[in-house]
C-alpha cells in the first residue's frame, strides 16, 4: 500500500514542477505567452481550495472513494491538457488537474495516519516526503527532455499509465474500515468556503502581477473574498456537520502545527524562487548546479523526517519540533551571510541545514496533529494542515515577490541590485523561521495520545 501512496503523491509532486522547463515549447506551439503564468496559478489555486473540502468528504465517506475520485479527475485533466490546442484551453484543463491534485494530496497523508502507528509514521512520512524531494529534481529534467526530444504534450500524457497504475493498486490493496452512517453534507459552507478562498488566494497570487496591489481589481477580489469567508464562519456555527469545523482553530496543538506548516510553505517557495536566480545571476553557475544547490533542501527534509521518529518517541513532539525549528533559524541566519562573493557550496550547505530542520519540525508536528484525533476527524485535521501550507506558499510568493521587486525596480540585470533584493527576501525568510520557532515553543508539553474508537 505504501507504493500506491508514494505513486499517488508522485503524480501531484512531479506535475507541480515538470511544466516549468516546457513553457517555451508550449508557447511556440500554441501561443499565449502573456497568459502562461496562469498555468501555475490556477493549478495551485484549484488544489488549495479543494484540499479542505476533500478532507471533510473523506471523514464522511472514507478515504478510498475520495482518493480514487482525485486520481480519476487528475487523469481526465492530464488527457485534456495533452490535447489542448490553445493556451486558454490548457489553462482551463490545468484547473481540472488541480482539482484532482487537491483530492490526492491530503488523502495520501491521511491514509498514512490511518494505516501506521505513531512509531511508524515518521519513517513512512519520510518516504512520502522523499517523493517531493526527488520530484523537485526529476520534474524539471523530464519536462526539458520531453520538450526537446519528443513533445511537450507528453508532460501530461505520461500521467495516463501512472494514474491507471495508482488507481489499480489502491483498488486492490487498500481496504478501510468504516462505520455505516448517513452523512450530512454542508453544501452552503462548501460553496462559501470555495468561493471565498478562490477570491482571496487569487488576489494574493495575482496581486502585483496581473494587477497592482492598490488597484480596484485587487481591492474587489480580496474584499469580496474576505466577506464570503466571514459569511462562511457564521454559517459554520449553525450547522451540525461543518465542512471545516472551527474547533481546529481553537486547539493549541492544531494551531501551533498549522503555523509551522504555513511557515514551511512560505520558506520553501521563497527559497525555490530566489536561490536558483541568485546562484545563476550572482555566483555565475549554470541552471543545473543552481538546481542541485536548492535540491540540498529537499534532500535534507526526507532524511531528517525519516529519523525524527526516534527523537519524538524518546523526547516528545515538542522537543523534536524545537530542535528542528532551531536548525531552520540557524540556516535562515546563514542565508543572511550570502553575498556576491559566496560559493555555491555555501548555498548548498545552508539549504541542507534548513532542509534538515524542516524534516524535524514539519513531519512530527503533522503526525502529532493526526495522533490527537480519531478516524472521523483525521481527514479534516490533515487537510487543514496541508491547506495552511498552501496558504503559506501563496502568501510567501506574493510577499517575497513584492519585497524583491521593490529593490529591483525592474532592473534584473544589475548583480549588485539583485544581491540586495535577494538579501531582503532572505531577511523575510529569517523572520518566518523565527515565527516557526515560536510556534514550536508553544507546542503543548507531554505526550500526544491517540484516541481510541
Amino acid at each position: 500500500m505504501l507504493g500506491a501512496v508514494m505513486l499517488s503523491t508522485a503524480l501531484v509532486a512531479i506535475d507541480s514542477t515538470i511544466i516549468a522547463t516546457a513553457v517555451p515549447s508550449v508557447v511556440d506551439d500554441i501561443g499565449g505567452f502573456a497568459q502562461f503564468p496562469w498555468l501555475f496559478s490556477v493549478y495551485l489555486l484549484a488544489q488549495a481550495v479543494t484540499v479542505p473540502l476533500c478532507g471533510k468528504l473523506a471523514d464522511l465517506f472514507g478515504r478510498k472513494p475520495v482518493i480514487l475520485f482525485g486520481i480519476a479527475t487528475f487523469f481526465v485533466g492530464s488527457v485534456l491538457c495533452g490535447v489542448a490546442t490553445s493556451m486558454t484551453m490548457l489553462i482551463v484543463f490545468r484547473v481540472v488537474q488541480g482539482l484532482g491534485a487537491g483530492a490526492i494530496a491530503p488523502m495520501t497523508v491521511t491514509i498514512v495516519g490511518d494505516l501506521y502507528t505513531v512509531e511508524e509514521r515518521a519513517k513512512v512520512q519520510g518516504y512520502v516526503a522523499s517523493v517531493w524531494g526527488i520530484s523537485s529534481v526529476v520534474g524539471p529534467t523530464l519536462g526539458g527532455v520531453f520538450s526537446e526530444y519528443v513533445s511537450w504534450r507528453w508532460i501530461f500524457l505520461v500521467n495516463i499509465p501512472l494514474c491507471l497504475l495508482a488507481g489499480a493498486m489502491i483498488m486492490k490493496n487498500y481496504h478501510e474500515r468504516r462505520t455505516p452512517a448517513r452523512p450530512v453534507i454542508d453544501y452552503r459552507g462548501a460553496v462559501l468556503l470555495t468561493a471565498g478562498l478562490t477570491l482571496v488566494i487569487l488576489g494574493v497570487l495575482e496581486g502585483g502581477q496581473a494587477w497592482a496591489w492598490d488597484s480596484p481589481a485587487s481591492a474587489a477580489t480580496l474584499g469580496i473574498g474576505a466577506l464570503l469567508l466571514g459569511a462562511f464562519l457564521l454559517a459554520e456555527r449553525r450547522t451540525t456537520e461543518p465542512v471545516l469545523p472551527l474547533w481546529v482553530f481553537r486547539r493549541r496543538l492544531l494551531v501551533a502545527s498549522g503555523v509551522v506548516s504555513a511557515g514551511a510553505g512560505a520558506i520553501l517557495l521563497g527559497l525555490s524562487s530566489y536561490v536558483p536566480t541568485y546562484a545563476q545571476e550572482v555566483i555565475g553557475v549554470g541552471p543545473l548546479v543552481a538546481g542541485l544547490a536548492l535540491a540540498a533542501l529537499t534532500i535534507g527534509w526526507p532524511i531528517a523526517a525519516s529519523q525524527s521518529g526516534r527523537l519524538y518517541l524518546r523526547y516528545g513532539f515538542r522537543r523534536c519540533a524545537l530542535a528542528g525549528a532551531s536548525l531552520i533559524v540557524l540556516g535562515s541566519a546563514l542565508l543572511l551571510l550570502l553575498g556576491g562573493g559566496s560559493s555555491i557550496w555555501q548555498v548548498g550547505a545552508t539549504s541542507l541545514v534548513i532542509g534538515l530542520g524542516m524534516g524535524l519540525t514539519v513531519s512530527p508536528t503533522l503526525i502529532a496533529s493526526q495522533s490527537s484525533v480519531g478516524w472521523r476527524e483525521r481527514g479534516v485535521v490533515t487537510a487543514n494542515n496541508l491547506f495552511l501550507r498552501s496558504v503559506g506558499s501563496s502568501l510567501g510568493t506574493a510577499v517575497f515577490g513584492a519585497v524583491a521587486n521593490a529593490k529591483l525596480r525592474g532592473d534584473h540585470a544589475a548583480p549588485a541590485r539583485l544581491v540586495g533584493a535577494v538579501h531582503n527576501v532572505f531577511v523575510g525568510v529569517f523572520a518566518v523561521a523565527v515565527v516557526i520557532a515560536i510556534a514550536a515553543a508553544l507546542f503543548p508539553r507531554g505526550d500526544v495520545r491517540e484516541p481510541t474508537e
